[in-house]
């Protein structure tokens, strides 16, 4: 249990060392885009990439070249993906979902938050979370593509414009 040969920490040093380098090299190739978490989708490959990282470290019947293949696999496909979001609106909706107003004005938009599996406790901790004390100064509670809540100021210059959602009444 706490014991280690050297043959396996030297395996590990050299493949943990080139399979790092490996990955930051095609994650430089492919662009920022790859690492970003703008969708449940996004996230998943993330995890994916450092999943097959500790796979590639710790299996020892797991080449490097293995390893190396799955990382190129992942990225190419999280690149296939985005390209096709970007210039298809049908394959962008099928794997991207919208974001979903859950507070406004005051108001908890309660059929909302029960599609979207939301507590009203929820909310009121991404308001504190941002610094706000009470609802009194929030114009608007968003839940995000990517399962964040953002919260909105009542302030002047209200990021609003792009979230799609029908006002309701507190219920």
């Amino acid at each position: 249990m706490f014991e280690i040969t050297l043959d396996s920490f030297i395996r590990i040093v050299t493949v943990g060392f080139l399979a790092y380098v490996g990955l930051i090299i095609f994650l430089r190739i492919s662009g920022k885009r790859t690492l970003t978490k703008l969708n449940a989708f996004d996230l998943v490959v993330t995890v994916a990439l450092g999943s097959t990282l500790a796979t590639v470290l710790l299996n020892n019947s797991i080449s490097l070249l293995e390893g190396m293949t799955a990382f190129a696999l992942l990225i190419f496909l999280q690149y296939l993906f985005t390209l096709f979001s970007v210039h298809s609106k049908w394959f962008n909706n099928i794997i991207k979902s919208e974001p979903s107003l859950l507070f406004l004005d005051g108001q908890f938009l309660r059929s909302t938050m029960k599609k979207e599996r939301i507590k009203e406790i929820e909310i009121l901790q991404a308001i504190r979370n941002t610094g706000f004390g009470s609802t009194e100064k929030v114009k608007a509670v968003v839940l995000e593509t990517d399962g964040s809540l953002s919260v909105i100021s009542s302030e002047p210059g209200n990021a609003l414009a792009n979230v799609k959602s029908k006002t309701e009444t507190t219920q």
